[in-house]
């Protein structure tokens, strides 16, 4: 039941009373919502779901404090089977990458257990890689390659543990797995489909002759393609390969120009590490029309509105007015965007506040 007015007003003055308490508070704003919200369910006396609430909240906290301190690097979420063995091709495959994604300066997180987890574990190395364990009736230790380390850390439930994979990461690898690696594909690209997360690479990489992959695209191709489940322009938000050379290709030439967006005064920006000339201007407005409401695609600066953008080395700006549900065509101007940029192996500016990269709310996407 939620809750009346008064109740509203009562909750908010004892949430003020704890916040005189702490003066030197910060975001008092959504300080407030939280102990609104929590003050709420303790006064239904719902213990259930004041479990549920602390320990999530716990989980979150335990992951941000972590991963902020690593928040200037990219990182590439890795999924794939747990069962996958060591001598098996599948596990090679998954070192390897790991292996040499981190060479190029990315971080790998995994789910911190055995197979696929493992390989991506080793590969990166214990410097290089985060672990994000689950509680499980089984499979509930740790490999051995980030066992014990302050990168590993523990979730009961699966919520918390994917928003953790996929709010700080860059780009997400899917080996060949089971159940929770088709729900973890699944949902980061309807995240990425609907705007609610930042595009990012989505790579699906199988060992040579293996065909697993391929049997997933033609499924996606026949079934929801062809039925009008997708679009076709969604088939540019992820790419399947059986190079380890061409995974890697994918992800760092994704940031090669672009940096990141966020949405400002109904507009959405996109942030460039490389100006666009007028020539290159003119020809997005003809080839991507389609993706804005109205008006043109247009350079612009950093807003000065004391957000994100205030942590960041000036960079170049595109401002338009997005048609949402349309992220396929955006891939694809961002696509357009990096294949006019000089190849380079550096890493684009800092991003914002903790390094971290906006996410998307109801109002759009802004900063955390």
């Amino acid at each position: 039941m939620r809750p009346t007015l008064e109740e509203r007003e009562r909750y908010l003055g004892l949430a003020q009373e704890i916040l005189q308490r702490l003066p030197g508070s910060q975001h008092k704003d959504l300080v407030l919502r939280m102990l609104c919200s929590v003050l709420h369910i303790n006064e239904d006396g719902r213990r259930a779901d004041l479990k549920l609430t602390a320990a999530a909240l716990e989980e979150l906290e335990q992951a941000f404090d972590v991963l902020e301190i690593y928040s200037n690097a990219r990182k590439v979420a890795l999924f794939g089977s747990a069962r996958s063995p060591k001598d098996g091709a599948i596990y090679a495959q998954a070192r390897e990458f790991a292996a040499a994604i981190a060479d190029k300066e990315f971080m790998v997180i995994t789910g911190a257990g055995p197979g696929v987890m493992a390989a991506g574990n080793e590969g990166a190395g214990r410097d290089r890689s985060f672990g994000m364990n689950i509680s499980l009736p089984f499979e509930t230790s740790a490999n051995e390659f980030i066992a014990d380390d302050f990168k590993l850390l523990h979730f009961k439930y699966f919520f918390t543990r994917k928003l953790a994979f996929i709010k700080d990461s860059h780009a997400v690898v899917l080996c060949p797995g089971g159940f929770g690696t088709m729900d973890e594909g699944y949902e980061a690209l309807t995240l990425i489909q609907t705007g609610k997360a930042q595009l990012m690479p989505v790579v699906l990489l199988h060992p040579e002759g293996s065909g697993f992959w391929d049997t997933w695209e033609r499924y996606t191709v026949e079934a929801l393609l062809k039925n009008g489940m997708i679009a076709a322009d969604d088939l540019s938000l992820f790419k399947v390969t059986s190079s380890v050379a061409e995974a890697c290709e994918e992800i760092t030439r994704f940031y090669r120009r672009y940096h990141s967006m966020r949405y400002h005064d109904g507009h959405l920006l996109l942030r460039l590490s490389s100006p666009v000339g007028e020539d290159e201007l003119e020809e997005l407005n003809r080839d991507f029309a389609d993706i804005v409401v109205n008006g043109r695609i247009e350079l612009a600066t950093p807003p000065e509105d004391g957000g994100f953008d205030r942590h960041l080395k000036p960079l170049p700006h595109l401002r338009f007015l997005y048609r949402h549900g349309r992220s396929g065509r955006l891939r694809q101007m961002i696509d357009r965007l990096n294949a006019r940029a000089v190849a380079t192996t550096e890493l684009p500016p800092e991003r914002g506040e903790g390094g971290r990269l906006p996410v998307e709310t109801d109002s759009g996407l802004e900063e955390v």
